[in-house]
């Protein structure tokens, strides 16, 4: 063991830095491979009857989607030992990708943004099999999920930047950002390497994660199978509704007449950022794995609630374009971050499960990038086209609505659950 990994298993608070700064920085940079062609409107291009735009994000969304279905698999049968060549691996490969994606002309390119997406999809795992299973598990993946946010809005900045400012074109603009980011990922990988593996205790409070077989994949479904339907779908909502927004963040800003500068879609993103973060940081403070699961369920609800109640505000004109967009952000993440963080990272600790939560949150990512797809591509193939504002508010209020419904009914699945489960010993009594 190296000298830096003795100082982080004996010191807490640097540990918890290190992992925060770690997997922020780490996940943060897999954003600047994957969105940044979403600050391009490649305007006046289309292909098959679609804006090229639309193609492009269906596209990308599709490789990332098939790289989740993937992972179902890999990541939980993941060999620790060759993570971090996994990670750089797969981003290069993803920026391989946005080279040809502007060498080749339109519209031959769009099949580059399937490669990009492809292999990027598995980053999150990788990230997160250096954090679970620890007792400070949610706060140690903060910087992991925030990441997701800070970066939309700081990415679209940058590529609106370099288009506009420095007058790269719309196609060789995600080439160019990726490219800046190399020299980070790999610095922040290193990081990732450096911290050790979880301590006796930590295996004590939150079982020790293994990998997983197809038997044992099988096994959890079937036994748990109704409730974590409940969650998938209920996740999948919320998906849908985040990519919407985030893909198309730019021409929902047009379409409300409002004039905006670059730096509005840095400032919405940061506040719902710093939100979401400390809404989940109370969830890190609970050691009872039953109280826990409770105040998550109720962060997710509490969220498709905010998600609805905004959208209708804004509809009746209660609020302006800026804070609505702000606020459902925040509804978004304070449903999204703990089913990535909190929810199946409790449910595997307090009923005891074997394996990892890379399986459960594949399993949703996969079917949420579905349910992502069939939106885009529905919502193009419709005799009426409907313009991005409108969808979205529609997309926005179903979410809201269909989504307190699923976490009302998976919550009480597991309700009864835990009262015949052999709970963990540190579940409440």
């Amino acid at each position: 063991m190296t000298p830096l990994k003795r100082l982080l298993e004996r010191n807490a608070i640097l540990l918890i830095l290190w992992c925060l700064v770690s997997a922020f920085g780490t996940y943060f940079c897999m954003y600047a491979f994957r969105k940044p062609f979403n600050a391009g409107t490649y305007e006046g291009l289309s292909l098959w009857g679609m804006d090229y735009k639309t193609v492009l994000v269906i596209t990308q969304v599709l490789g990332y989607m098939a790289s989740k279905f993937i992972g179902v698999k890999v990541i939980s049968e993941l060999d620790k030992r060759k993570r971090a060549l996994m990670i750089i691996g797969f981003i290069l490969i993803a920026e391989l990708a946005l080279f040809f994606f502007g060498l080749v002309p339109h519209p031959y390119n769009f099949i580059f943004l399937f490669i990009n997406g492809l292999p990027l999809g598995m980053v999150w795992g990788l990230v997160f099999s250096f954090l679970e299973g620890r007792r400070l598990t949610e706060l140690l993946s903060v910087g992991l999920a925030t990441s997701a946010i800070v970066s939309s809005g700081t990415l679209k900045t940058i590529g609106r930047t370099l288009i506009e400012k420095v007058g790269i074109s719309d196609f060789w603009m995600p080439f160019t950002t990726g490219a800046l980011f190399i020299p980070l990922v790999l610095f922040f990988v290193w990081m990732l390497t450096m911290i050790p593996k979880p301590s006796e205790k930590d295996l004590e409070e939150r079982s020790e994660r293994e990998a997983m077989t197809p038997e044992d994949r099988k096994t959890l479904l079937q036994q748990y199978g109704l409730g974590i339907l409940g969650f998938v779908l209920a996740y999948t909502l919320l998906t849908i509704c985040r990519d919407f927004r985030d893909n198309f963040m730019v021409e929902i800003w047009n379409e409300t007449g409002k004039s905006h500068d670059l730096s509005v879609f840095f400032k919405t993103e940061f506040i719902i950022a710093l939100c979401s973060t400390v809404s989940v940081g109370f969830l890190v403070l609970i050691k009872d794995h039953q109280k826990g699961l409770m105040l998550c369920w109720t962060s997710i609800f509490i969220g498709f609630v905010v998600l609805g109640g905004s959208t209708l505000l804004y509809q009746q004109k209660g609020i302006s374009t800026e804070t609505w967009m702000t606020v459902l952000g925040i509804g978004i993440y304070l449903g999204a971050i703990p089913f990535q963080i909190v929810l199946y990272e409790r449910l595997f600790a307090y009923f005891r499960w074997a394996g990892n939560v890379g399986f459960l949150m594949y399993l949703s990512d996969s079917t949420g990038y579905l349910g992502s797809v069939a939106v885009m591509i529905g919502k193009e193939l419709m005799p009426l086209q409907i313009a991005y504002l409108p969808a979205f508010k529609q997309i926005s209020l179903y979410t809201s609505v269909t989504g307190m419904l699923l976490m009302i009914g998976a919550g009480t699945y597991f309700f009864a659950k835990s009262k015949t489960a052999i709970p963990s010993k540190f579940s409440f009594k």
